[in-house]
């Protein structure tokens, strides 16, 4: 102050001292406006009525369309006057006040925003007084939100409730810490936060109508919710552990989501084989006890018939068979052989005969 003060006479110092007010001139006009009015006819009169009119023109005044007009009479409430024009008595008779009652306003607790000459939020600064909680397992969380609220009943919140932001925000506070207190911190911090909000919601505007405060509670957020700095680390580790253990279970359920109908598609499938088998076989077995039965009867009818028609049967489809290595003798020839069986071609694969007799060279080559 003292460095303006030296400035402004060294100013003064280079443009010249200022002179000094004519006050006679002050008084001169003073009078020559008293004169005027002195020969202005009905001038007192003329001017009372003009302040009049003005006085009873400031009784109009206009609601806007988000808004309602709340009229005082001395102090007290009177009525009340939707969005539009309207006419009030003057002051002191009558006030007006217009709150927004479509408007969303918000709380903040824990936090301020701190915001930029173009209105926008630069920065946030912390209060710890207000976000620091206590859970029910006895842990320290950090917990920032806002409240966000509308005005339902404008004259309880004009007239019931003094200052309705800073009750609005030691209520949030209040409720926050009843529901933070009642929980575990894992809840907090994860997936319980959704809970969390609802709960305070339900009691905050349980708390609100006690006040009789006119404010319906919209929504309340959670900005962030944190473990104290000092142990946020540890808690880091513990979430990422968690995290991990949600992921694996997560994978287990998935294989066992895709292996199960798997193993019950094959399942299902063998069963239906076997039951197919199981079908089949017994129709199979039915047709030829059938069979049996039919050739019996005919068997019982004419025995040397049936037996010679069942032997021709047999040999044509011994014969048909192509892959039966078959040798054919006549009787003559039959009672000159020694009768024997092939046993060194049972069992053996084509071109076994060939593969015998490179085998039988080779041991002679040898």
């Amino acid at each position: 102050m003292n460095w303006d003060w030296e400035k402004l006479q060294d100013q003064r110092r280079r443009q010249g001292s200022t002179p000094p007010p004519d006050f006679n001139k002050f008084g001169d006009e003073l009078k020559r406006l008293k004169d005027l009015r002195g020969r202005m006819p009905g001038g007192p009169k003329v001017l009372a009525a003009i302040l009049v009119a003005l006085w009873l023109l400031s009784g109009i005044y206009i609601v806007e369309p988000d808004e309602v007009g709340i009229v005082q009479r001395f102090g007290a409430y009177a009525y009340t006057t939707e969005s539009g024009p309207h006419y009030h008595l003057p002051i002191p008779i009558e006030t007006v006040q217009t709150p927004k009652v479509t408007q969303v306003k918000r709380v903040e607790i824990g936090f301020r925003s701190l915001f930029d000459r173009q209105g926008m939020p630069a920065q946030i600064r912390a209060v710890p007084e207000e976000s620091l909680m206590l859970t029910g397992d006895e842990n320290i969380v950090d917990v920032q939100f806002i409240v966000q609220y509308r005005i339902g009943d404008p004259i309880n919140y004009l007239f019931k409730i003094s200052e309705p932001d800073a009750t609005l925000k030691n209520a949030a506070e209040a409720a926050m810490r009843e529901v933070i207190g009642n929980d575990r911190i894992d809840s907090a911090l994860t997936s319980g936060k959704l809970e969390i909000q609802n709960k305070t919601r339900d009691l905050l505007q349980q708390m609100l109508n006690r006040y009789d405060s006119g404010m319906d509670i919209i929504a309340v957020q959670l900005q962030d919710v944190h473990p104290p700095q000092e142990v946020a680390d540890a808690f880091k580790d513990v979430a990422s552990a968690r995290e991990d253990k949600v992921r694996f279970v997560n994978e287990a359920d998935a294989y066992l989501n895709d292996i199960i109908p798997k193993a019950r598609g094959r399942s299902a499938a063998m069963e239906n084989e076997a039951q197919g088998y199981k079908e089949q076989q017994v129709l199979k077995a039915r047709g030829e006890a059938a069979r049996f039965t039919a050739m019996l009867e005919e068997y019982v009818k004419a025995p040397e018939i049936t037996r010679q028609r069942l032997f021709l049967e047999t040999m044509e489809t011994i014969l048909a068979n192509p892959t039966l290595e078959k040798i054919i003798m006549s009787d003559e020839a039959l009672k000159q052989a020694v009768p024997y069986l092939p046993l060194e071609g049972m069992g053996r694969p084509k071109g076994g005969s060939q593969g015998a007799k490179a085998a039988k060279d080779a041991g002679g080559a040898q």
